[in-house]
């Protein structure tokens, strides 16, 4: 059996790269993010726009895999991306398939049901560092 190897935060020295291309990543993190977010507001609101259907495509694949992305966060880039896709694929074909088992196949029910469970899984993950905050304090105090 192998185990998989967790890489350590980089140091400041790194993460500090000269030249043009050192801001890309926040910017098109930013671009996807409105892109989501443009396709998520076009088909809820039933708009007749061409970019509707693959701006909401595209947000029902980003928005599960940008938290899945999180949770995953000591795995190799590709690795984590590659399984976050995988994840949101996976999470997008069971939400479809527990609406049209329980006949309420709809697709803004979709985008919602999308939506909330992906905001529910980047809240679970955000909320990991203060869960062990407070373990930590509980057993300083049952130390003392």
């Amino acid at each position: 059996m192998q185990s998989i190897r967790l890489k350590t935060s980089s140091t400041a020295e790194e993460r500090a790269r000269p030249g043009p291309g050192r801001d890309l990543g926040p910017l098109l993190a930013g671009a996807a993010t409105a892109v989501g977010a443009a396709g998520a507001l076009l088909a809820l609101t039933d708009s007749d726009s061409t970019l509707r259907g693959p701006s909401a495509l595209f947000f029902l694949l980003a928005a599960p895999a940008a938290a899945i992305a999180l949770a995953l966060r000591g795995l190799d880039p590709f690795a984590r991306a590659l399984t976050a896709l995988a994840g949101a694929v996976a999470l997008d074909m069971l939400v479809a398939q527990g609406m049209l088992a329980t006949h309420r196949w709809s697709w803004r029910g979709g985008i919602v049901a999308v939506s909330v469970i992906s905001l529910l899984l980047l809240l679970l993950v955000r909320m990991r560092p203060v869960e062990r905050m407070i373990e930590r304090i509980r057993k300083i105090r049952s130390r003392q």
